[in-house]
């Protein structure tokens, strides 16, 4: 007997696209849990009040909030810069992995779309796939930002979704746009020593 695969769980940040991106899946009959991570005390919780709301607006099944000030800043005092944006996608990926599995999901979703920034060009987003071994789906990858936003509005979040991104105000100005898997490795290895 082949199990319904039909439960996922999507990392909601309080901006457009992972709102979009957990609709979209909603919409081809997946159950949706959202899954937020907090960057209190380094930001104040506008970025987990937004991810609530849309939530709640799109009619997700939960929303788990956890907190990841303190691998980030482990990650920016440790690590080479440039591979900050890669190295705390790759943790975020690696907990929702676990969680997934606690909630019997299926799928990471995330809202990750080709090139928007640098962490989402192929190499890395092939690297920040491999930190799990659980598929993700990525609805919004070949969407550009005007489509996403077009798409917020039809569906109700746009205005939830408004305000600062602060996910990236511990990343780099440059972020490496091309990662090899070995130099991550590497850079993780010098983590919670």
């Amino acid at each position: 007997m082949i199990k319904s695969m039909n439960k996922g769980l999507l990392l909601i940040s309080g901006g457009f696209d992972s709102a979009v991106a957990g609709y979209i899946m909603q919409k081809q009959g997946m159950e949706v849990i959202a899954l937020h991570y907090s960057y209190f005390p380094l930001t104040d919780n506008a970025p987990e009040e937004k991810s609530r709301k849309a939530a709640e607006k799109l009619k997700f099944k939960k929303l788990i909030t956890i907190n990841i000030a303190e691998e980030c800043q482990e990650i920016k005092k440790k690590c080479n810069h440039r591979f900050y944006f890669i190295l705390t996608k790759r943790l975020m990926i690696k907990k929702a992995e676990e969680i997934a599995k606690k909630e019997g999901c299926d799928f990471i979703i995330t809202g990750e779309s080709l090139g928007q920034v640098g962490s989402q060009t192929l190499s890395n987003l092939k690297t920040i796939t491999s930190a799990s071994k659980m598929t993700i789906l990525r609805p919004l990858l070949a969407y550009d930002k005007q489509e996403i936003l077009k798409l917020a509005r039809n569906i109700g979040t746009y205005d939830i979704s408004t305000g600062p991104e602060v996910c990236d105000m511990l990343g780099p100005k440059n972020p490496l746009t091309k990662s090899d898997i070995a130099d991550i490795l590497n850079e993780e290895s010098k983590l919670n020593k």
